[in-house]
Parts: C-alpha cells; structure tokens; sequence
C-alpha cells in the first residue's frame, strides 16, 4: 500500500515561514516524480512545485517562484517545500502527489495524493 502523510503545515504570519515534509512508503521512491499541490477553500487544486526523481530538475508555479523550493531526499523517501515569504494568499490545504513517469507539472496523471495538510498565514 502506497502513503504519502505530509506534515510540517500550521499558523504562521505574513512574511513568515514553513517547511512542508511528506514522507513516502509503498513504492521505490528515487522512481517516482514528486510535486506539491495546494487547494483553497472553493477553489480548485493548483500546482505548486515538482521535482524530478533525482532532484535535478525542479519547477514551481509563478505564484512560488523564488518563495518557495522543493527538493527531496531518496535515502529517506521524503520530499520537502520549504516555504518563505509567505502571503494570506498562500493559505490552503498542502497536498503530496506523485506520478511515476514524466515530472509533475499539472494534476494530471498523478498516481498518488497525500491526506494534506493545512497551512495558514495570517495578515
């Protein structure tokens, strides 16, 4: 059975800063592609960042860019979102996702989400 639990989500203020973990069992993890999605409330899920199987290439949402960064580390099957900056705009549910054969850049074809987990940022 795959699992991907994230972890890392909580409150913080404007200008502040997160950093997202998930954890990944179930499955060779250096062969999967990993990204980070983020839902919020009413509105559909987006993606965020992806990051290649070994962590050569990466790719962020415009939203993101230069705030936040994805990068991963295969010994120990977990993918990161270090999350500086951050904005009220940024609050949403955090998802895991994984897709085995091309890089994360879009929901589609992902094989496997994780449970989310909640990051808000107060004003």
């Amino acid at each position: 059975q795959v699992l991907l639990v994230e972890s890392g989500g909580g409150l913080v203020q404007a200008g502040g800063s997160l950093r997202l973990s998930c954890s990944a069992s179930g499955l060779t993890f250096s062969r999967w592609h990993m990204g980070w999605f983020r839902q919020a409330p009413g509105k559909e899920r987006e993606f965020v960042a992806g990051i290649s199987r070994s962590g050569s290439s990466t790719g962020y949402a415009d939203s993101v860019k230069g705030r936040f960064t994805i990068s991963r580390d295969n010994a120990e099957k977990t993918v990161y979102l270090q999350m500086n900056s951050l904005k009220p705009e940024d609050t949403a549910a955090y998802y895991c996702a994984a897709r085995e054969w091309t890089i994360v850049t879009s929901a589609a074809g992902i094989d496997y989400w994780g449970q989310g987990t909640q990051v808000t940022v107060s004003a």
